[in-house]
């Protein structure tokens, strides 16, 4: 299951990880991240052991959000070394990322 980022453990969970990170932002009231978010599930137990896989709630950690600027959602930052390396904005299919995630490990 993709873990839950706040505000309080983005340092520890995404920025000190030594895996890749798909980092999820994203809404309840948004239709496409509604699309995005079984995806993300999938792709959290397809890397268990491999990557951390999370997901941010714009509404409810505005500090992170504010921190990557993010203005559009779904937007998935995709992290190495506690740095953003790539970035999707928009509903895509799980090939799509799948395939950036992979070729971070």
């Amino acid at each position: 299951m993709a873990l839950e980022i706040t505000d309080a453990n983005f340092d520890e969970l995404v920025k000190n990880s030594d895996k890749p990170v798909l980092l999820d932002f994203w809404a309840e009231w948004c239709g496409p991240c509604r699309m995005v978010g079984p995806v993300v599930e999938e792709l959290s137990k397809d890397y268990d052991g491999k990557a951390v896989v999370g997901k941010v709630n714009v509404d409810n950690n505005a500090n992170v959000s504010a921190m990557f600027g993010i203005r559009n959602i779904p937007t998935i930052l995709f992290f190495k070394g506690g740095e953003v390396v790539d970035k999707q904005v928009g509903a895509v299919p799980k090939s799509v990322l799948d395939a950036k995630l992979k070729a971070l490990l």
